[in-house]
């Protein structure tokens, strides 16, 4: 059974970058995943962005502050963009003992971001995107496999 998340406030929310779960990365600490994807779009780019970002009060705020300004991404953004995002996950998820376990009790269950507008990340509106967001944390599911003393519950249902 195929599981879809989205949003934040939904079943399997934690495996939303807007989900409350701090990370500590690059010498600070981010609020959400979100915060520390799109203020690194523009590392080294753009000081201020990338300092505006870490300062959003929402992931929403710091989303927003990365989409707008897109003259000024960093120019490596498209290929570094799954490895800062792989990065972050890892982090979130070695860090925080609910969405870990919640990430694990997944099994070997696919995992699809169930954004609409999303084709990159998410599967998109038609299912056709590549997901890259649910095939990075299926990535990190398994390297916690190797390292945690938690383990799968086969009867599962949600989170």
């Amino acid at each position: 059974m195929t599981i879809h998340f989205y949003k934040a406030d939904r079943p399997y929310g934690c495996f939303s970058n807007f989900s409350p779960h701090c990370v500590q990365l690059a010498g600070r600490s981010w609020q959400t995943a979100e915060h520390y994807y799109q203020a690194h779009k523009f590392f080294g780019s753009d000081r201020a962005l990338f300092d505006r970002i870490h300062a959003a009060p929402t992931p929403e705020r710091a989303a927003a502050i990365g989409r707008a300004n897109p003259d000024a991404v960093r120019a490596d953004w498209a290929q570094a963009k799954i490895d800062v995002m792989y990065t972050v996950l890892r982090d979130k998820f070695q860090r925080h003992r609910d969405a870990r376990e919640v990430l694990l009790g997944t099994g070997d269950r696919p995992l699809i971001e169930d954004s609409p507008v999303d084709y990159f990340w998410g599967c998109g509106a038609d299912g056709t995107g590549a997901n890259h967001l649910g095939l990075l944390l299926m990535q990190v599911r398994e390297e916690l496999r190797q390292t945690s003393p938690i383990r799968p519950l086969a009867d599962r249902v949600s989170p």
